[in-house]
């Protein structure tokens, strides 16, 4: 779908991806990336979704965590089929959200130098495992004891899913950045209320930006 146009709105991009391991670096790949777009903290319902052929097997370690098997993915994409769709989608600056950040970043970069396009900066990620330990420090910061914590529904989660993930996630978000505040007052400024002071002090203090 069509981007919001989103005027001086601020906009990011909350993300979870699903592969066939741990690590890139030992032939895992990413098979699912979903994306929810936010503006001002508050979802638009704009969306990538996108399931992955690996061109690999699927470890039946992983495929217990997602659900997701080779067969299924057999007649989906490449990742360099869809990649140009998925910048596009994201931008070129707005900020990027995931629970675990550098995991999700290391696979798509990975994928992205595969294609010979150039790695998502690391100064557009923001790690909400990282902020919850600032927020929560000693407690469980996964993101079903964050949705707990925040008595947020994930009842129909049942398996690791990357849209499901990124959806849960974004609530996760608004509750660690106070986001419902924080976007009324961005709302307010960007249809030009005098709110520059506040939110400037609140970006301020707002950790890992």
């Amino acid at each position: 779908r069509k981007r919001a146009d989103i005027g001086k709105s601020m906009r990011e991009i909350i993300f979870d991806t699903e592969t066939t391991g741990l690590d890139p670096r030992n032939g895992d790949r990413l098979v699912e990336i979903g994306c929810i777009e936010m503006v001002n903290r508050v979802p638009t319902g704009t969306t990538f979704h996108c399931y992955f052929n690996p061109d690999r097997d699927m470890p039946a370690e992983a495929e217990r965590v997602h659900g997701i098997s080779a067969a299924f993915l057999a007649d989906k994409p490449r990742f360099h089929e869809k990649a140009a769709e998925f910048l596009e989608f994201i931008g070129e600056e707005t900020m990027l959200v995931a629970h675990n950040a550098g995991f999700d970043f290391g696979f798509v970069n990975a994928e992205l130098e595969m294609c010979g396009l150039p790695p998502l900066g690391r100064e557009r990620m923001i790690d909400t495992v990282a902020m919850a330990r600032m927020r929560h420090p000693g407690a469980k910061n996964s993101l079903d004891a964050l949705c707990t914590r925040y008595g947020i529904d994930r009842s129909h989660r049942t398996l690791h899913g990357a849209l499901l993930d990124a959806e849960l996630l974004a609530q996760v978000y608004v509750e660690l950045t106070g986001g419902r505040q924080i976007g009324l007052e961005l709302a307010a400024e960007a249809a030009g209320a005098d709110l520059a002071e506040p939110v400037a002090r609140i970006r301020r203090d707002r950790p890992l930006r």
